[in-house]
């Protein structure tokens, strides 16, 4: 039987912390910078868990369960 292969743009995306969780970056940090603020800029810079409704399908993806 062939193994179950990882979804490449998931492994790219998420990371698992610890405890379990998975770690994501923001969106909207790439391009088009210049009208956001200087606030807004510096809160997508900061890492977040993916949210528990998503959790499952990521780890899905990434063939943790």
């Amino acid at each position: 039987m062939p193994k179950m292969k990882t979804n490449s743009s998931a492994k790219k995306r998420f990371k698992l912390t610890g405890t379990g969780k998975i770690k994501r970056k923001h969106a909207f940090k790439s391009h088009i910078l210049t009208k956001k603020s200087k606030k807004r800029k510096l809160a997508l810079t900061h890492d977040t868990l993916v949210h528990k409704a998503d959790e499952d399908n990521v780890k899905h993806m990434l063939r943790l369960k």
